[in-house]
C-alpha cells in the first residue's frame, strides 16, 4: 500500500468563488499582455494574456514581514498557481523617506523563502511602483486637462476643517474651481520645485458631500524633496498611496486585487479612479477590481509595525531575526517552516469578517510539518549523571535508533552505551509521587534503545541536589534481541553517553508575550512581555547533532522540535533553538 498522502485541495473561499464565476464568465478573454507594464496603448500591442488571472503582493519596503504577510503572500501566489495565473511581486515605493533597499532585499528574501517566486517562462514580474512615476503624473495631468483634479493651497489644518464630518458635507475649498490652464500650471511648477513642501497638494475632484469621506477630493500627490532608492532625486513631488495603487494594478494588467478590510472604504475611489483614466483612453478594459478579506489577527502576538519597531529600537529583543518575532525572519530563524505557513494560510481560511486567531494553530501546523520532515535525535536539556555500577569501566557498545520512525527508509543510526550516562533530572525522584513510573530506588525502567536497568540509590551534594543516580543493567534485555521482553516494565527514558556527548548550547524560546491580546484595555503592550521567554541552557547531546548543517532541523525525543541556529552556528559548535514543543504547553 502506498505511504503517499492524496493531495487535499484548496479549501473554497469567497474569493475562490469570485474567480470561478470571472472565469465561467470569461471576463478576461480578451485581456492583452505585451509581457511588461503599460498603458492601454502598451498592452494592446501584445497577444491576449496566457494568465487566466493576475494577482500581486504588494508590499511597501519600510519594515520587516510578518506572520499576516505570510498569510498574503500564500493567499496571493496561491491563487495564481490554482488558477494557472501569475503573481506579480510589486514594490509600492511610493514613500521615500521610509523605504529602503535593506528592506526590499528582506522581502524578496522572505518571498522565495515560502517557496514562491515570479518568474515565469522566462518573464520576471518582479516590478517598482516607482518605475512607473512618468505614468502617474501624466495620469494627473490627464485628470486635470478633464477637470477631475485641481490644485490645493489650503494648509493642512484648513482641510481637515473643510473635510466635514460623518454627519456633515465638507465645504468647496477655495481653490476648487480654478481653470485648467491655472491648475496645470501650477501644478508642473510642484513638479519644477517651485513651490515648498507642504504648501500644496493635488486633490482628485470628486464630492465634497459624499457620505463616504474618502471620495470627498481626496489629496492625490504632495511635495515631499526626498531621495528615493529607486529614483534617486529625480521627483521632489510624489502620488499619494490611494492613487498610485489603482494605477500600478491597472498598469500591471491585474484582474483581482486582493487587499484587507481597511482599504475597503477607498475601492469607490479606486473604482473611479481607474475609470476617468479609462474614459481618456490611457487604461484598457477590463480594468482591475478589488477585493477585501479580513487581515490575520493572532493572539500572543504584535503585528504593528510601530510596536515591532518599538521592541527592536529600545531592545526588547536582540533584533529583526529575534526568534521571538512574528517577524519571518525570525520565525525561520526559531525553525518554523514554509510548509507549516502554507498548511497555517490553507487552515485558517478566507474571510469577511474579523476574528481572532489561536496561535496554537500555528503552532500545530508548524508540529505537523516537522514531524513529517525531521529526523530524531537524543538530547538530554537538564542532566544528572547516571552510572551502571555492573557495567565494564571502559567499554560501550552499539545501541541503534530510527532516524525517523514513519520513514523506516530513513534506517537507524548508531548511539553508544558505556557506564556513565546522561538522563533528565526529571527522570529520577528520590520519593516518588504517585503514578510515577521512571528512575527510583528499586524501581525498574528501560534505557530507550538499550537496557533495562534497576535503580539503586543516589548521590546528592551539601545543599542536598541529586548529582548522580546508581542502578544496574540486566545484560540479557537489550532493545533489539530475543531476551528484550523477558522484564516487562512501565518507564522508558532516554539517554546519552557521557564519554559520547557533545555539551551544547539550546535557547529553549516561548512566546514573546503572556497575555493573549498584548496591551489590551489601557495596558502598554511591554508590560504583557513574558519574561521567560528566553532561557540559555547547556544540554548534553547525541555526538552527530556536534555536525548539524545551520537551518537543519530535528525533533529531540520527548522536547519537541529543535533547528541549529543559521547565524550563531560555527562549524563543530552548533547552537539550538526550540522551534516548538511536541504539545500546546499554554493549554488552561
Amino acid at each position: 500500500m502506498s505511504s503517499e498522502k492524496t493531495p487535499v485541495p484548496p479549501a473554497s473561499n469567497f474569493i475562490r468563488g469570485i474567480i470561478d464565476r470571472d472565469l465561467a464568465e470569461n471576463k478576461f478573454a480578451n485581456k492583452h499582455w505585451a509581457g511588461s507594464p503599460g498603458d492601454a496603448a502598451h498592452q494592446a500591442t501584445g497577444p491576449v494574456d496566457t494568465a487566466k488571472i493576475r494577482t500581486r503582493f504588494p508590499p511597501e519596503p519600510n519594515g520587516y514581514l510578518h506572520i499576516g504577510h505570510a498569510k498574503s503572500i500564500c493567499l496571493n501566489f496561491g491563487l495564481a498557481r490554482d488558477y494557472g495565473g501569475i503573481c506579480h511581486l510589486r514594490f509600492d515605493d511610493t514613500n521615500p523617506e521610509k523605504e529602503s533597499q535593506e528592506y526590499v532585499d528582506s522581502i524578496t528574501e522572505m518571498v522565495h523563502w515560502l517557496d514562491f517566486g515570479w518568474e515565469n517562462n522566462g518573464e520576471s514580474n518582479l516590478y517598482f511602483a516607482s518605475d512607473y512615476f512618468d505614468f502617474m503624473y501624466a495620469a494627473a495631468e490627464s485628470l486635470i486637462e478633464h477637470g477631475h483634479a485641481y490644485v490645493d493651497q489650503q494648509t493642512a489644518d484648513e482641510m481637515r476643517a473643510n473635510r466635514g464630518t460623518l454627519t456633515e458635507a465638507g465645504k468647496d475649498s477655495p481653490y476648487r474651481n480654478l481653470s485648467v490652464a491655472e491648475n496645470l500650471a501650477i501644478f508642473r511648477g510642484m513638479r519644477d520645485g517651485k513651490h515648498p513642501d507642504g504648501s500644496m497638494v493635488l486633490r482628485a475632484k470628486i464630492d465634497m458631500a459624499s457620505p463616504n469621506i474618502n471620495m470627498r477630493d481626496p489629496a492625490i500627490y504632495r511635495i515631499r524633496r526626498a531621495h528615493h532608492h529607486n529614483t534617486g532625486d529625480k521627483w521632489c513631488i510624489y502620488p499619494m498611496y490611494t492613487f498610485a495603487h489603482p494605477i500600478e494594478d491597472a498598469l500591471e494588467t491585474i484582474t483581482h486585487s486582493i487587499c484587507t478590510l481597511e482599504f475597503e472604504d477607498q475601492r469607490p475611489f479606486y473604482d473611479w479612479l481607474l475609470e476617468r483614466l479609462a474614459e481618456a483612453s490611457l487604461l484598457a478594459h477590463p480594468l482591475p477590481h478589488q477585493y477585501e478579506f479580513a487581515r490575520l489577527n493572532l493572539t500572543y502576538v504584535v503585528l504593528s509595525k510601530r510596536k515591532l519597531i518599538q521592541l527592536v529600537e529600545e531592545k526588547h529583543v536582540s533584533g529583526w531575526d529575534d526568534p521571538r518575532l512574528p517577524t519571518l525572519a525570525g520565525a525561520r530563524r526559531r525553525g518554523y517552516t514554509p510548509e507549516g505557513f502554507r498548511l497555517f494560510a490553507d487552515r485558517i481560511g478566507v474571510s469577511k469578517a474579523d476574528s481572532w486567531i489561536e496561535y496554537t494553530i500555528l503552532e500545530d501546523c508548524m508540529r505537523e510539518t516537522l514531524n513529517e520532515a525531521a529526523e530524531r535525535r537524543i538530547a538530554v536539556l537538564d542532566p544528572i549523571k547516571l552510572v551502571i555500577d555492573n557495567y565494564p569501566a571502559g567499554q560501550s557498545e552499539d545501541c541503534f535508533a530510527p532516524n525517523h520512525p514513519l520513514k523506516p527508509e530513513l534506517g537507524k543510526r548508531t548511539i553508544q552505551l558505556s557506564k556513565e550516562l546522561w538522563i533528565e533530572r526529571e527522570d529520577f525522584m528520590e520519593e516518588p509521587s504517585k503514578g510515577y513510573f521512571r528512575l527510583f530506588p528499586g524501581n525498574m525502567v528501560r534505557l530507550r534503545y538499550g537496557y533495562v536497568v534497576k535503580c539503586l540509590s543516589c548521590e546528592k551534594d551539601a545543599a542536598g541536589n541529586v548529582t548522580v543516580v546508581h542502578c544496574e543493567y540486566l545484560p540479557d534485555t537489550k532493545s533489539g534481541t530475543p531476551g528484550s521482553d523477558s522484564v516487562k516494565v512501565k518507564g522508558n527514558i532516554h539517554w546519552v553517553s557521557a564519554a559520547h556527548a557533545y555539551a551544547a548550547e539550546v535557547r529553549l524560546y516561548d512566546r514573546l508575550f503572556k497575555e493573549a491580546n498584548p496591551g489590551s484595555g489601557d495596558r502598554d503592550f511591554l508590560d504583557d512581555i513574558n519574561p521567560n521567554s528566553a532561557q540559555t541552557i547547556t544540554a548534553q547531546l547525541e555526538l552527530s547533532l556536534q555536525d548539524a548543517k545551520p537551518a537543519e532541523t530535528f525533533q529531540f525525543e520527548r522536547h519537541g522540535y529543535f533547528v541549529a541556529d543559521r547565524k550563531d552556528s560555527t562549524a563543530g559548535k552548533t547552537v539550538f533553538n526550540r522551534t516548538v514543543t511536541l504539545r500546546d504547553a499554554w493549554q488552561k
